[in-house]
This record gives structure tokens, C-alpha cells and sequence, in this order.
């Protein structure tokens, strides 16, 4: 199961496609896509599993206005934006529309809500195997900073992970206010509110190098909400958590 469709499917691809070569089987893959920004969906033509014959690739992503969920990926993954079209890939490919909705998906349980964003955004929380994973990864903070979205709240009730976007600083946020993000300190909020255990900060500004990330991280460290929650993290790119029931 995939969280949205960014760059690092691309590796995570290359990995998947050497062990179904090893194994003989195709894969079947199921991305839980927030929304259309491209960030989020850039990697789709570019994940090998996908592509390859008897490989099945179920989508689930935001109902759209106007045209749907499939007929947008269509027009963005076609020439002259890139050489083929999901339609000629040799792979299947099922994009399905969701909102407020509660799915199974193999084992895990899978609760979707409409998230505040720029556009229709969702939010995912995945149970399985006795634990909880929430993930927001573009949230828009209310510009006076009070109040959580009852449907952000519904993701993250006593999750055991939230991964939560955590763009800005404080200062930032004021310039960029109606950007679709939040601070660092609105993150910890919405999962000490919501009795989370842990939170991962993510989606970190395309700007802030390293050490602005640790720096970060630690203002979190220090707010008074963190005595909340179990533990605060800075996601990072090849960052392997183990989760499991208490």
C-alpha cells in the first residue's frame, strides 16, 4: 500500500519489481492518493510494478468536480507531458473515486476523509495488524491558528503514528497563510488533540535544508503539547518504523 504518488515510488518501484522478478508474480498495489498536485502524483508513470504485464494498480483518490479522477490522470499522463498514456501501459490500472468513506483493503481497514486544503484533499488512516497510521500530508491551518477539523481529528483519534504536514515556521505561515499548510506547532496540536501517540513531521518545505528540519524539530520538542504525545520525529527520506499493538 502506497501513501500518494510522489518521487520516491520511483526507487520503491525498483525494489518491488526486483523481488516480483525473483518471485515470478505480479504485483498488485494499492496507492491511497490524497490529491491531484503534482507533487503527489509525479511518480505514477515512472513506477515499474505498474507497468508490468499482469501487475494490477487500484488507485483511490478525491471525487473531482467536473471531469473524474481517471479522466484527470488521463490528461495528465499523456503526450507531450510523458511519451505514453496509462491506457498503453501494459499493466492494470483502476482509479476510483472516494470521500468520506470506509474501505478494506486486503487486512487493513481504511477510514478517508475530506481534509482542508487547496482543492480536494484527503486524509488517510490505515489499521492493520493492531496498529494505526494517520497520514495528512497537505493540511491548511486556520489562519488564527484555533480549531481542528472534525474530520483530521477523526483520522488521528489515538492513532499510534501521525504523519502530518509541517511546512512552516511561524513567521512563514504568515506570508503564506492561504498556501494550504501548516506550522509545526498547528501539527502538534491537531495530534495532541486528537490523542496520537506519535507524530511525524512531513512535507517539509522544498527550501529548508537539514538542519532547518532539526531546528524544527526541535521548537516541537520544546511546545508544551509534546508532553502529550509519546514522541515527535522529523520524517526523512529511507525512514523505516516498526508498528505494532501496544
Amino acid at each position: 500500500m502506497l501513501l500518494d504518488l510522489g518521487t520516491g515510488v520511483r526507487a520503491l518501484g525498483d525494489v518491488l519489481q526486483r523481488g516480483a522478478v525473483l518471485g515470478g508474480e505480479p504485483l498488485e498495489i494499492t496507492a491511497l492518493l490524497t490529491h491531484l498536485h503534482w507533487d503527489h502524483v509525479i511518480g505514477l508513470p515512472f513506477f515499474v510494478p505498474a507497468q508490468r504485464q499482469g501487475g494490477t494498480f487500484t488507485v483511490y483518490g478525491p471525487r473531482q468536480e467536473g471531469p473524474t479522477l481517471p479522466e484527470m490522470i488521463d490528461k495528465m499522463v499523456k503526450p507531450p507531458f510523458f511519451p505514453v498514456g496509462v491506457d498503453q501501459m501494459p499493466g492494470t490500472f483502476d482509479f476510483v473515486e472516494v470521500g468520506d468513506d470506509d474501505l478494506a483493503v486486503g487486512p487493513a481497514k481504511v477510514r478517508v476523509r475530506e481534509i482542508p486544503h487547496v482543492g480536494t484533499t484527503l486524509g488517510f488512516r490505515v489499521e492493520a495488524g493492531g496498529a494505526s497510521v494517520a497520514y495528512l500530508s497537505d493540511h491548511q491551518q486556520p489562519t488564527d491558528g484555533v480549531g481542528v477539523a472534525v474530520g483530521a481529528l477523526e483520522l488521528c483519534d489515538g492513532a499510534d503514528l501521525v504523519i502530518h504536514d509541517a511546512q512552516y515556521t511561524t513567521a512563514e505561515f504568515e506570508a503564506k497563510s492561504t498556501w494550504g499548510h501548516c506550522t509545526v506547532d498547528y501539527a502538534l496540536r491537531v495530534a495532541a488533540e486528537a490523542g496520537a501517540k506519535t507524530l511525524a513531521l512531513f512535507h517539509h518545505d522544498p527550501t529548508h535544508d537539514d538542519d532547518q528540519v532539526d531546528t524544527m524539530l526541535e521548537r516541537a520538542l520544546d511546545l508544551p503539547d509534546a508532553r502529550r504525545l509519546d514522541g515527535i520525529i522529523a520524517a526523512a527520506e529511507g525512514l523505516t518504523l516498526e508498528l505494532g499493538p501496544a
